[in-house]
C-alpha cells in the first residue's frame, strides 16, 4: 500500500481498527471455506469506502456512533462479495496477491461464498435497525447487478463516454454514495446536495483511476482481457492513439476529484478536511 496512504490511514487509525473488528464470519461454514474467505477478508485492502466516509463525518464534525461501524464492515462485506463474483465474471486467478475462490475451489462454490457475505453484510444492516439505510442498500444491491447487466450486453460495442460514466456510477459509484448517505442519515444529520455529489464525484475518480493504472501499469492481462470480452474503459474509448487516450482520462479523473474538493471546500479548517483533501489528491497523482 502507498506509504501516502498509509499516513491518511493513520488519521483515523482506531476508527478503522473498529471497522476491521466488525468484520467477522460466523463459524458455520466448513473450516476449508471460513479459512479461505477469512484470508481474503484480511488480504491488504484499502478500505476506501469507510476512509473516505469517517473522514468525511470527522471533518465535517459529525459523531460516530457504534452502528457506523456496523454499517462500514457490511459495506465492506458487500464489495468484497462484488469482488468475488467479478472473479467469476473475468475468470481472474489472482486477487490481491492470492489465489481467488473460483481457483482455488470452482465457480459454483464461489458464487455461493459472495451470496453468503452478501448475507452476512444483511445481518447487519438489519441489527442497525434503521429502515431509510436498509432501503439504501437494497437499493444499491440492485444498481450494482443493472450496472453488470448492462456491461454485460453492451460487450463488443465501443459505447460512448456517457455510457461509461452511468456504468461506473452504478458498478462503483453507487456504493460510495451510499455508505456516505447513509452514515450521515445515522449521525442524526440531513443528506444535503453536497455530500452526495462529493461521494459520487470521489466513486467515479476512484474507477477511472483503476482504469487508467491498469493501462499506465502496462496491466495487459487485465487491459486485454477486458477488449477480449468486449468491455471498453475511458482510455480506449476517449483514445485515438494510447497516449491520447492516457492524457484525456487524466483530464477526465482530474475534473471529477476537483469537483469533490468543492464540495468540501466549506468545511472548517481541520486534520480531517486536510488528510480528505490529501486523499483526493492521492487518487489525481497517477
Amino acid at each position: 500500500m502507498n506509504e501516502k496512504y498509509k499516513k491518511i490511514c493513520e488519521v483515523v487509525k482506531a476508527d478503522l481498527e473498529r471497522v476491521n473488528k466488525n468484520i467477522f464470519l460466523s463459524s458455520e461454514l466448513r473450516p476449508e471455506l471460513e479459512k479461505e474467505l477469512d484470508k481474503f477478508l484480511n488480504a491488504p485492502s484499502k478500505r476506501i469506502r469507510s476512509l473516505m466516509t469517517i473522514l468525511y463525518l470527522r471533518a465535517s464534525k459529525m459523531y460516530l456512533i457504534p452502528a457506523h461501524y456496523e454499517l462500514l464492515a457490511a459495506v465492506e462485506l458487500i464489495h468484497n462479495a462484488s469482488l468475488i463474483h467479478d472473479d467469476v465474471i473475468d475468470e481472474s486467478g489472482i486477487r490481491r496477491g492470492q489465489e481467488t475462490l473460483n481457483s482455488k475451489f470452482d465457480n459454483q462454490l464461489a458464487v455461493i461464498s459472495g451470496d453468503y457475505l452478501l448475507g452476512c453484510a444483511l445481518k447487519k444492516l438489519v441489527k442497525i435497525g434503521s429502515i431509510p439505510v436498509m432501503d439504501i442498500f437494497a437499493d444499491t444491491v440492485k444498481i450494482m447487478c443493472i450496472g453488470e447487466v448492462n456491461q454485460y450486453f453492451n460487450r463488443f460495442k465501443k459505447i460512448n463516454i456517457e455510457d461509461y460514466i452511468e456504468k461506473s456510477c452504478q458498478k462503483t459509484g453507487a456504493l460510495f454514495e451510499s455508505v456516505l448517505k447513509s452514515s450521515i442519515i445515522l449521525a442524526g444529520s440531513d443528506v444535503d446536495e453536497k455530500s452526495i455529489e462529493f461521494a459520487s464525484n470521489f466513486g467515479l475518480a476512484f474507477q477511472i483511476r483503476d482504469d487508467l493504472l491498469n493501462v499506465i501499469n502496462k496491466d495487459k492481462s487485465k487491459v486485454s482481457s477486458d477488449i477480449e470480452k468486449g468491455i471498453y474503459n475511458a482510455p480506449t474509448i476517449l483514445a485515438d492513439n494510447l497516449n491520447d487516450g492516457i492524457e484525456k482520462t487524466k483530464d477526465l479523473l482530474n475534473n471529477y476529484v476537483n469537483c469533490a474538493k468543492q464540495c468540501v471546500n466549506d468545511f472548517e479548517e481541520n486534520t480531517y478536511k486536510a488528510a480528505l483533501i490529501e486523499l483526493l489528491e492521492l487518487l489525481e497523482n497517477v
